[in-house]
Formats: structure tokens, sequence, C-alpha cells
């Protein structure tokens, strides 16, 4: 069972959070919990470098030509992962 919670926001971080939600396809009520919930997690761990180019084996691939490419995806990866959590 869930505890109802009463804030209160200055109005312009009001609108942008709702904004926000809106762009998630969540209630501004559940974007707020997913946001105590992240906090409540701890510090996240510093990100390692090195795992942007653990991409796996190039097989012969271009990587020079395809870097950006490839780090974009690892990028949006780890974004989809952490809205999830």
């Amino acid at each position: 069972m869930m505890a109802r919670t009463q804030i209160s926001l200055e109005p312009e971080a009001q609108r942008l959070a709702q904004r926000r939600a809106s762009e998630l396809g969540v209630s501004f009520a559940e974007y707020i919990r997913r946001l105590v919930a992240r906090d409540l997690e701890g510090p996240r761990p510093k990100g390692d470098v090195t795992r942007i180019f653990d991409l796996g084996k190039s097989s012969g691939s271009n990587i020079r030509r395809n870097k950006d490419k490839m780090i974009g995806e690892a990028v949006q990866a780890e974004h989809r992962r952490s809205l999830r959590r």
C-alpha cells in the first residue's frame, strides 16, 4: 500500500517535471516515485570508459567509421536500462 505525500515545487520546476513525465509516458506521480527510488539506490558507480570500447570482436568492421554509431547505441542502451530501474 502506498502512502500519500504532498510536496511543494516552484511552478517552473513543476511544469518541467510534468513535461518530462509526459515525454516518458508516465504520470507525474510515477515520475516522482522513480526519482525517489533512484536516489535511494545510492550513488551510481562512475562509468568505466573502457566499456564503450569493449563492444566485441570487430570481425573486420571499420571501427573508425562506425565509432559514433557504436557509442550512440551503447549510450542509448544504458539510458533504457536506467529508465527501467
